[in-house]
């Protein structure tokens, strides 16, 4: 089982909509994923629109994916929100949901800045 920047369990980042690099709620990662996606971010408005502006656009719904909405939670590529981070634009982080692979790229200080609980199921 994967774990989260905590050290514990990876927990699920969101089903609805569904999100992971495997598209299974988790925000895990293996061999294939190229862009990290192990970052469990709760997004918004601001981030939605830096994200487009840097040429990720997350808020227009495409096949396969109905767009995020500010509140929204999705597994971020870990570079991106690091990106956001250092702009000063970053989504609050899911830590239970955020997984252990994340401290390749940011700091557990940096994630534990904009953490927020994980809503109840």
């Amino acid at each position: 089982m994967a774990s989260n920047v905590l050290g514990g369990e990876l927990a699920s980042c969101s089903t609805d909509p569904m999100t992971g690099y495997y598209r299974n709620g988790c925000c895990d990662t293996g061999p294939g994923d190229l862009g990290v996606h192990t970052v469990c971010a709760r997004v918004t408005a601001e981030f939605l629109a830096f994200s487009k502006a840097a040429g990720n656009d997350l808020s227009t719904p495409q096949p396969h994916f109905p767009g995020l909405q500010p509140g929204d939670q999705w597994c971020l590529c870990a570079p991106r929100w690091q990106e956001a981070f250092e702009a000063g634009m970053a989504p609050d982080v899911v830590l239970e949901a955020t997984h252990m692979g994340t401290l390749e790229w940011c700091s557990l200080d940096d994630l534990r800045a904009h953490a927020v609980a994980a809503p109840e199921a």
